[in-house]
């Protein structure tokens, strides 16, 4: 296979959420692979920091190719209207835009009981409708230019649960067909749409388990790769969703959990 089919130079990607965790591992992946990349995030300050590593990393820029370094902008994904502004002022400045990546999530781990509704909102509104609050905005770009590579962040949540984990998993459910109906919607444009589902990544989001020995253990033990996953290895499954590498791709999940969703049980029988 041709190393160009996963080539993004001179590509326009949006990734949100890129100022920490997956995201900005995500965001570092794209640009070493080329693209033009604008990080955004509820954190002005995280995202103008991830920005400015891409454009280290890239050296001195050359005379009059200023609308190839990368930016950063604040996002709240719960804002609509906030999120159609910011794809579409991108899309004014570059006259494109090839790849959006959205990863932001939030958890709230309580029994079903004792979940408030206060609760219940602010991880539908994260999770759910910031989804559908960026598929509709890219969605709505990418039909009009004919084309584009749309990835949203589920979970391993979508198919798998523990106590604990009713809204998280209900969203990340939500997510797998939000982009399934997007996939069948956008798909006669020319634009593609799929998710990601990792398993447990060493991010800000886990790290109240990672400090807890036993939970952090338990996680490593339930995969078949007996560890947690980094966040630059969610890098390689979104670069193939969004390069030309997966063409005919579209309206599918990608785990990429290390065997979570595969192995069944945490007993191996006797002589295993």
């Amino acid at each position: 296979m041709s190393h160009s089919l996963f080539e993004l130079t001179g590509r326009v990607a949006a990734v949100i959420g890129g100022g920490s965790g997956i995201g900005e591992a995500v965001a570092h992946g794209l640009h070493a692979a080329g693209a033009i990349v604008t990080v955004f995030d509820n954190r002005g300050d995280a995202a103008t920091r991830v920005a400015a590593a891409l454009g280290a990393e890239s050296g001195p820029a050359e005379p009059g190719r200023f609308d190839d370094a990368p930016t950063a902008a604040t996002l709240d994904i719960r804002d609509a209207d906030a999120v159609e502004r910011g794809l579409e002022d991108l899309y004014r400045r570059q006259a494109r835009l090839d790849i959006v990546v959205c990863t932001p999530s939030i958890n709230v781990r309580k029994r079903i009981v004792e979940y408030s509704g206060d609760e219940f909102d602010r991880v539908v509104a994260v999770n759910l409708k910031g989804s559908f609050n960026v598929l509709r905005a890219a969605g709505r770009i990418m039909t009009a230019q004919g084309r584009g590579s749309i990835v949203i962040f589920s979970s391993i949540r979508s198919q798998v649960v523990e106590q604990g984990q009713s809204v998280y998993a209900m969203t990340k459910a939500g997510i797998v067909q939000l982009v399934r109906t997007g996939a069948a919607e956008f798909g006669q444009f020319g634009v593609r749409v799929n998710a990601v589902a990792p398993g447990v990544v060493e991010t800000p989001l886990t790290a109240p388990i990672k400090a807890q020995a036993d939970w952090y253990n338990a996680y490593a033990d339930k995969s078949a790769m007996k560890r947690w996953a980094r966040a630059d290895e969610m890098v390689g499954p979104t670069l193939f969703l969004a390069s030309d590498a997966a063409s005919y791709v579209t309206g599918s999940v990608l785990f990429a959990d290390g065997g979570w969703t595969a192995v069944d049980g945490r007993y191996s029988p006797p002589g295993m």
